[in-house]
């Protein structure tokens, strides 16, 4: 079958018009947040990177990527250094001078949510994938993850059938110093309830931790993050700071877990299933061994 002019003429033109917007898409990235920087990544675009900030430590290669330092504290200097044709990043993502000197530099600038809700993470992703040109791929991303969370809720809902949700508190500190309370309106929250805890902390937002605030609060569960320590260290610098942390229930029972602090930043990541469903281990112990 011949094709008339109009017919080739027509096919050539798509097929320009597809390089072109290919050719148009940012190949040279800089991004600042974890979640994002992991989900370039899961959307195929890590070869992308030319930089990522302090909290972009997953996957482990990453981090042989140069550094723009933290994502609330940039540098135009040291990311224009790199060249790139977009930075992206959420709302946290800052000083707002800094990000206007980069716009005017002729760099996209691209901001995202940092919400922890699902709607949020399905904007991101839809954003994200139209930038990397893999809307395909960014859609069934977040149906798996919702398909994840949704497996989460009901595994939960079950749990609390047969055991109330213990009382927990979440502390982020630095080498176990100074440590924060995780109160309402934070992702550390979220991250709690959706593991089926109760956070005992009612203040908005974080709070320096005293021994003042852990009067009357007796968590059943610990839940820490550090930002210079992990593992044992962490453990270990928390409780010598604040020895009192010692004659809450959760300490004398043995029920304190550590939670990566990118996790807590930056939006919906894609290793936070599993963390939830290690942490409602933790949570119900009884029911361990059918967490999700």
């Amino acid at each position: 079958m011949r094709l008339s002019a109009s017919a080739i003429a027509l096919v050539v033109g798509l097929l320009v018009n597809h390089g072109a917007q290919a050719s148009e898409l940012p190949q040279r990235w800089v991004s600042a947040g974890g979640a994002l920087s992991e989900w370039v990544t899961a959307l195929g675009g890590e070869s992308k990177l030319v930089g990522v900030d302090t909290t972009s430590q997953h996957p482990e290669s990453l981090k042989a990527l140069p550094s723009i330092g933290y994502q609330r504290q940039l540098s135009a200097e040291g990311i224009l250094s790199l060249r790139p044709q977009v930075l992206v990043g959420t709302e946290e993502m800052g000083p707002p001078p800094v990000l206007a000197q980069i716009r005017s530099a002729g760099v996209q600038v691209e901001m995202f949510s940092a919400q922890p809700d699902l709607s949020a993470l399905k904007g991101n992703l839809q954003h994200l994938g139209k930038l990397l040109g893999n809307e395909a791929k960014a859609t069934e991303l977040f149906a798996g993850y919702e398909q994840a969370l949704n497996q989460q809720k009901r595994w939960v809902a079950k749990a609390q059938s047969t055991q109330k949700a213990p009382g927990v508190l979440l502390l982020l500190g630095h080498a176990g110093g100074k440590p924060l309370i995780a109160g309402k309106d934070t992702a550390a929250d979220w991250m709690l309830q959706q593991a089926g805890g109760r956070n005992l902390a009612t203040h908005n937002g974080y709070k320096p931790f005293s021994v003042e605030s852990l009067a009357g609060l007796s968590p059943q569960v610990l839940v820490f993050a550090d930002r210079a320590l992990s593992g044992d260290a962490a453990r270990a610098a928390l409780f010598k700071e604040n020895p009192i942390l010692a004659s809450t229930p959760a300490a004398k029972n043995g029920r304190v877990y550590e939670v990566d602090t990118t996790l807590l930043v930056g939006g919906l990541g894609p290793r936070l299933p599993q963390s939830l469903a290690e942490l409602s281990a933790g949570f119900y112990p009884s029911q361990a061994k059918s967490a999700p």
